[in-house]
Parts: structure tokens; C-alpha cells; sequence
């Protein structure tokens, strides 16, 4: 079986949609193997948006990062990284489709919800970064 990271953002928490986009998770067939409230701090941030951290938008995103808690997720199942990023939906907002979770409630490309990692690869690293 595959893992891979996901993290709810402050968004998706400050709006209460965190149920329905859990629930569409669950609906394809994937397993919340660990899950956790968190609140992430520069340093983490810093190591998490590395190929970004030089970017005008980084600070105000960084901001948007700290602004409220975040939910951690293991996810588990076939092609999960692969899936995951489908029912995410594009990271702008307005390039996401309908009936994915960013284009049926993504409010703008900063505050765009949840996060899954690019690729297996990745998916391990972040799953070490945020839980040890």
C-alpha cells in the first residue's frame, strides 16, 4: 500500500469543511492511517516551502499558514499519491474543476484548502517532516 501526506489548511478548518473534504477522501477508498491538529510554525514552514521561501507570496502565504491550526494526515491506499492530487484539484483555484475539493471550495490560490504531496517520494519526506 501507498502513503502519502495531506494536510487540511487553516481554511478548510476556519470553514468547517473539513468532514466534507475528509469524506470524499474516504468515499474513493482511501485510509486516514494518522491524523493530528497542529500548529505549524516558521521554521517547519520554511522547511516545507523551500523551493518557494524566496518568493514575493511566500510571506503572505507563510501568514496564512500560522493563521489557525492545521490537520496532519497519514493516507493510505493503491495510487494514493496519484489520487489524492486528482481529487485536490489544481493548486489555482481558478484552474481547478468542478467536483474537486479546490474547485468546489477553494476561495483563492493561497487559501486553496489541503495539500498532498507530489509524489512517493515526497509523500515520505513529509510524512518524516510532520510526524518524526
Amino acid at each position: 500500500m501507498e502513503r502519502t501526506y495531506v494536510m487540511l489548511k487553516p481554511d478548510a478548518i476556519k470553514r468547517k469543511l473539513a468532514g466534507q473534504i475528509i469524506a470524499r477522501i474516504e468515499a474513493k477508498g482511501y485510509k486516514i492511517i494518522d491524523l493530528k491538529v497542529i500548529n505549524l510554525k516558521e521554521k517547519i514552514l520554511r522547511e516545507h516551502y523551500a523551493h518557494v521561501a524566496n518568493e514575493s507570496f511566500y510571506p503572505k502565504m507563510e501568514d496564512y499558514m500560522m493563521s489557525g491550526p492545521v490537520w496532519a494526515m497519514i493516507v493510505e491506499g493503491e495510487n494514493v499519491v496519484q489520487g489524492i492530487r486528482i481529487l485536490m484539484g489544481a493548486t489555482k483555484f481558478e484552474n481547478a474543476l468542478p467536483g474537486t475539493i479546490r474547485g468546489d471550495f477553494a476561495s483563492s490560490t493561497t487559501e486553496n484548502l489541503i495539500h498532498g504531496s507530489d509524489s512517493p517520494e515526497n509523500a515520505e519526506i513529509e510524512i518524516k517532516r510532520f510526524f518524526g
